[in-house]
């Protein structure tokens, strides 16, 4: 059975990501790794992407609610120099995943909707 770093990190390596956090929903750092496409993502501020992920997905969770769509499961946010995914890990848990702004989302998208269960297993 792989390890939760083994999993951060193996999402680290696909084309395209930049960095992947695992924050939790108090906004603490649980793991986290740069990827091969990392450039400036080696001088991000880890603590603080954990904290505005858990700031993020607790205003998204009202939105979804007040909106009728129920819990949320993922978001994603395009920015101009790339795309921010945030995906829930489990109870409480997000992923917070900096995607180069070409690169196709579809199959990352799937895998970590399919690969939820045994993500959430790991932590």
């Amino acid at each position: 059975m792989s390890s939760l770093s083994d999993l951060v990190r193996g999402l680290a390596l696909r084309d395209g990501v930049e960095a992947v956090v695992v924050a939790s929903g108090d906004g603490l750092t649980i793991d986290q790794a740069t990827g091969a496409a990392g450039g400036a993502a080696a001088a991000l501020d880890v603590e603080a992407l954990a904290a505005l992920t858990a700031t993020l997905v607790q205003h998204a969770a009202r939105l979804g609610e007040a909106a009728g769509r129920g819990a949320l499961a993922t978001a994603v946010l395009e920015h101009e120099r790339g795309v921010a995914l945030v995906a829930g890990a489990g109870t409480g848990v997000w992923l917070l995943l900096l995607v180069h702004a070409d690169t196709n989302l579809g199959p990352l998208l799937y895998d970590l909707r399919r690969h939820r269960p045994a993500l959430a297993a790991l932590l």
